[in-house]
């Protein structure tokens, strides 16, 4: 990366001189819900649909989702993330992260030199983006889930692409871009589309993710159709092979186990039902694989810190029963 650029990047904040004399991080300034879910009215300007921030460094950034997709760009040194309470993941330099709506991650300290670089983008940003994209892919698939507004089978896509010298243009000049206003918002949108199409190609070439992505992609499907009833027993049966070596290549692909994605899923239901229903809340239990209520309320507190009923009210539905 262009050095006047990275130094630029490395120039503390406000908030991490903050953080540096000794102050949490502050959620107000990310959010006015109760739960941590960034705004996307916070970090962008009246009308932007992407823009720029550096990763805050010096303290862990606590467990957080978004109302926007975002990427992250490393520019230099690393940072660790722990994606959906399953997955510890570490971003070293050249590596992109694209994270989608409503995936929940942390972020372990970061030190002086390790600088990130966050894009917060609005999915409408994507469309030339996807336009531009050629057949389907793991990719596309995001972009289709965070397009249309479902809840997606694939929450967030790790790129290690340091090697990739024209990826790692695009990047440096999407940066500078937006770093310095340098360019409208049209000739930033080819050159994401323009990425988005050397992304694509490079995840076709990566035979190994291809082939989890397959298993990947078939038990996320199972858990989405059949997530009231699901067991390792009935998937063991759909890929021929016992239920001992689902179990072993769930926790090899996904860093967890099967009953931690299934209640992942089912949770991802249960909010959904909770903002955009007036259901009871026991019948939501019920209808997400819960027939004992009193355990699905004991369960929805452990993950989220306060009761269903109180989730539903911070989201402005306030006909729970």
């Amino acid at each position: 990366m262009d050095q006047n650029l990275l130094e630029s990047l490395k120039e503390l904040s406000d908030e991490e001189k903050d953080l540096l004399n000794g102050q949490a991080v502050q959620k107000g300034l990310y959010t006015s819900e109760q739960l941590f879910r960034i705004n996307s009215e916070k970090l962008l300007k009246q009308g932007r649909l992407i823009d720029i921030r550096t990763h805050t460094r010096f303290a862990a950034f606590p467990k957080h989702t978004h109302d926007y997709i975002e990427m992250l760009y490393m520019c230099s040194g690393s940072t660790i993330h722990i994606m959906d309470d399953t997955t510890r993941l570490e971003l070293k330099t050249g590596d992109l992260l694209l994270i989608g709506k409503g995936c929940w991650h942390e972020v372990l300290p970061a030190g002086t030199n390790d600088i990130g670089v966050n894009f917060i983008v609005m999915p409408e940003f994507f469309q030339t983006a996807f336009d531009m994209m050629e057949g389907q892919s793991i990719l596309s698939d995001f972009i289709i889930d965070n397009l249309t507004g479902r809840c997606s089978k694939i929450p967030y896509l790790h790129f290690c692409v340091a090697s990739v010298l024209p990826i790692q243009n695009l990047l440096e000049n999407l940066v500078w871009s937006l770093h310095e206003g340098s360019a409208g918002q049209r000739e930033d949108e080819i050159t994401m589309g323009l990425l988005f199409f050397l992304l694509m190609r490079e995840t076709e070439r990566t035979r190994h993710m291809k082939s989890r992505n397959r298993f990947t992609l078939q038990v996320l499907r199972y858990l989405d159709e059949r997530y009231e009833d699901a067991s390792v027993t009935e998937l063991a049966a759909q890929f021929g092979k016992p239920p001992y070596w689902v179990s072993r290549t769930v926790r090899e692909e996904f860093g967890a186990t099967f009953k931690t994605l299934l209640q992942k899923k089912r949770f991802q239901r249960a909010v959904s039902l909770l903002e955009d229903t007036n259901l009871p809340i026991g019948d939501i239990a019920a209808a997400v694989g819960y027939e004992n209520t009193s355990y699905f309320y004991r369960l929805f507190r452990k993950r989220f810190h306060i009761s269903p009923a109180e989730y539903r009210r911070s989201r402005g539905n306030g006909l729970c029963r």
